[in-house]
């Protein structure tokens, strides 16, 4: 059975509630248990001294034989009954635990009876013998010393029990505390594994959308929303990564649409030339001179082999392939990038090459090469109105840093600033409505992201632009 998040959160809201009502519950009980106990002791002094007022009385009564003495004693224990009756009414539950309790109520009423036993026969003149008044004596003493002894040992007990409940409350304290800390530290890692953890991988994966990367999240068996989230995200993820590869090919194919007319140009010389020989052979067909007719059918052999290596580098480009990272020959790369650009390159703009023979980088070539390709483009539009412009392509490799590192540098227009910020962003653009999508620099972005690189751009108005890639070696 699987529990929604939501329901695992109430359900931990819940147990902290119970938890928290269990310990406010049994430490307000403990607390109350304390105070009334306390309460209680001083009712017991209170009686205590009540009976101990009564038996000064007594005392002073035996020294001097003064009735008012015994009177006052008298009332004293009267009180003594009232103050006892009260304790057994207001707090039944706790003195019922002590034994003693009717055997203390039996001894105070003892204690009245014999005091009002000799304050009767002391008020009867001449009744007043040795022997009944020294029987009486000796009760009233016996039962006053007993009822005193009994309250004293009660208030220590009661003083002893007060210790024993504090000591209860802080051990239970001390409990509650450690029931608390363990119940947060068990809802730290519900949090973490339950919540923190699956957010994690989806924040991870979005992140690496955001970058171009559509890598899928980490499957999260959860069993709740956030296990239909990453199901969710991942086919949105696949989506995208799908409708990325064919954004990237539909700006391929547009770009191919833009050197239309250059391919064909570079396509019409070498017909041309094959054509011209050929008129020539056949018309010289009698003729000798082997010599000459060999070097017409080796210019026609030159100019077909140009002519496949523009269609294949056409097809090349064109064709759609999976991101696949080998060792690439860059200046071969850029010669091949340069059969599909020559065509449209005014005489105009001088081309330079800045790139060793034999350097080589790890990349994927098609899709690096559509990053050379729309940037040439891009800065051959910058410089389509200079009287004399200048393209350089460079490249070199970072020992230090471990990088390969080309760029593509013009001295055309330049980029406005308030541009600067915008360039990268998906259909932004600033040509004139039908010459530009406004994909190419996000789709290049998006190549160099997805080979773990950076693109940056230095741009002057009026001086030139140059756009730096640098990949990792």
């Amino acid at each position: 059975m699987t529990f929604s998040l939501r329901q695992k959160i109430s359900f931990l809201f819940m147990m902290f509630m119970v938890a928290n009502s269990i310990i406010w519950f049994v430490n307000h009980y403990s607390n109350a248990t304390v105070l009334k106990t306390l309460v209680l002791i001083e009712k017991k002094r209170d009686l205590l001294d009540t009976v101990l007022e009564a038996r000064r009385y007594e005392k002073n009564f035996f020294l001097r034989k003064n009735i008012q003495d015994l009177s006052e004693a008298l009332s004293y224990i009267k009180k003594t009954q009232e103050k006892q009756a009260l304790i057994e009414q207001e707090f039944s539950g706790l003195v019922a635990e002590e034994p003693s309790v009717k055997e203390r109520s039996q001894a105070i009423q003892d204690y009245c009876t014999n005091v009002e036993s000799l304050l009767k026969l002391y008020r009867q003149e001449g009744a007043v013998t040795p022997e009944k008044s020294w029987q009486i004596q000796n009760n009233v003493t016996q039962l006053g010393r007993k009822l005193t002894t009994d309250i004293e040992e009660v208030v220590k007990t009661e003083k002893k029990k007060v210790f024993e409940l504090l000591d209860h409350s802080r051990q239970l304290l001390m409990f509650s505390l450690l029931s608390l800390f363990s119940l947060t530290v068990l809802a730290a890692f519900f949090l973490i594994w339950k919540l923190n953890r699956p957010l994690k991988a989806i924040e991870t994966g979005i992140k690496k959308i955001a970058k171009g990367a559509y890598d899928k999240i980490p499957e999260i068996r959860t069993g709740d929303e956030f296990e239909s989230l990453s199901v969710s995200l991942n086919e949105m993820i696949a989506e995208l990564d799908r409708r990325k590869t064919q954004l990237i090919q539909a700006e391929k194919m547009s770009s191919l649409g833009t050197l239309t007319s250059g391919v064909a140009h570079e396509l019409n010389n070498p017909l041309n030339n094959i054509s011209t020989s050929i008129q020539i052979i056949q018309e010289e067909i009698e003729d000798p001179d082997l010599a000459y007719k060999k070097n017409l059918l080796a210019i026609v052999e030159q100019e077909v082999n140009r002519s496949r290596d523009i269609i294949r580098a056409l097809l090349e480009f064109s064709r759609q392939s999976d991101f696949s990272v080998e060792p690439v020959h860059f200046k071969a790369l850029v010669h091949k990038t340069m059969h599909l650009i020559t065509g449209d390159i005014p005489s105009t703009i001088e081309v330079q090459i800045h790139v060793a023979d034999d350097l080589e980088a790890k990349m994927d070539p098609r899709r690096i090469q559509q990053v050379l390709l729309n940037l040439i483009i891009n800065a051959v539009y910058a410089m389509e109105n200079q009287a004399h412009g200048i393209l350089i392509i460079s490249a070199m490799k970072d020992q230090l840093a471990h990088t390969f590192v080309f760029s593509v540098k013009d001295n055309g227009l330049g980029i406005q600033d308030e541009y600067m910020a915008k360039i990268f962003d998906p259909f932004f653009t600033t040509r004139e409505v039908g010459k530009g999508s406004g994909l190419g620099l996000s789709i290049i972005h998006g190549i160099v992201e997805q080979h773990s690189g950076t693109i940056s751009v230095n741009s002057s108005p009026g001086k030139g632009t140059m756009f730096t890639v640098t990949l990792p070696d």
